[in-house]
């Protein structure tokens, strides 16, 4: 595979080099060729067209040439760095062949290059209003391209939109799979204007945490003891990352706990979740200790003692 794939780039630098230098002698040479000929042989008249038919092609296969050699120098990186989006080089290729085109029509049909730019200029005005929800798409695609938040197969919170796995980044839109296997197309003008959680970036794994709340007779050492015993034979949860248990609450009606484990990507949070909790239960009740139960709202015990003393 490692020869085909370095022969790749070479063989594509070649052609587009040759078509380039065969275009350009032809422009070149075109008039001595024609000059050859008697003055009043019927080829003659060819002569013009097929000049600036010659020059205008070979306008594009400069094009195609520079746009070979700018992608093979970007497409090589090096170790640990990103790779370049590929939004950004369709784009790249889509600027170099408008100026190409624009040029090659200048000298095909022998005319300045203000009159084309406007009267193109004008009839991509009226299409750009036609079409401007499209254009800001298509730049909002642009713009996640080079920013690049995310990724293919990252796990990715759009707020207010969905929640999933990135299966396709394009121009006007982005293609998730959510944790039901259902397909959501997003458009990426409305993307770019929300809040986005990858959760496979920096890494895959992550933290996540569960809260409960244990009576406070349960010291917090023996607490602290007990979940992280009933943890230890968790499989779903990540190994070299032992669980954390801290106290986010102390009262009179009990101790809330947090506890903090690795999940290794996000797919796997549902098993992870109810691995924990079941875990922890077991245990629990293995133990005979019960949560804590809800403390009775002040304002009911007020209401209660009032109707007592009116009654």
């Amino acid at each position: 595979m490692k020869p085909s794939d370095s022969v790749a780039p070479i063989a594509s630098w070649l052609r587009a080099a040759a078509r380039f230098t065969l275009l350009v002698l032809v422009a070149v040479f075109a008039e001595p060729v024609f000059g050859l000929l008697p003055p009043d042989h019927a080829a003659q008249g060819w002569l013009e067209p097929a000049r600036n038919a010659a020059m205008a092609l070979a306008v594009l296969a400069g094009a195609q040439l520079l746009l070979v050699l700018v992608t093979n120098r970007l497409s090589q990186r090096r170790k640990g760095q990103r790779p370049v989006p590929k939004v950004l080089l369709d784009l790249l290729r889509v600027l170099l062949f408008a100026l190409a085109a624009l040029v090659a029509l200048s000298l095909f049909f022998r005319q300045d290059l203000s009159g084309i730019l406007t009267g193109s200029g004008l009839v991509l005005a009226v299409l750009g209003f036609a079409i401007r929800n499209v254009v800001a798409d298509t730049l909002s695609g642009i713009a996640l391209g080079i920013e690049a938040p995310f990724r293919i197969g990252d796990w990715v919170r759009i707020e207010t939109l969905a929640q999933g796995r990135v299966q396709e980044i394009g121009w006007r839109t982005t293609r998730l799979v959510t944790g039901d296997s259902t397909y959501v197309i997003l458009p990426n003008s409305q993307i770019s204007r929300q809040r986005i959680t990858n959760f496979s970036a920096p890494r895959k794994e992550y933290r996540d945490h569960a809260e409960l709340t244990l009576p406070v007779g349960l010291a917090v050492a023996e607490a602290k003891a007990l979940i992280r015993q009933a943890l230890s034979g968790a499989e779903s949860i990540v190994e070299d990352r032992p669980p954390e248990v801290q106290v986010v609450h102390y009262g009179l009606h009990g101790i809330s706990y947090r506890v903090k484990y690795g999940v290794p990507q996000h797919d796997r949070e549902p098993v992870c979740r109810n691995e924990v909790f079941s875990l922890i239960d077991a245990a629990l009740r293995a133990h005979g200790i019960a949560l804590a139960h809800p403390q009775v709202a002040p304002l009911c015990q007020m209401q209660e003692k009032r109707r007592e003393e009116m009654g």
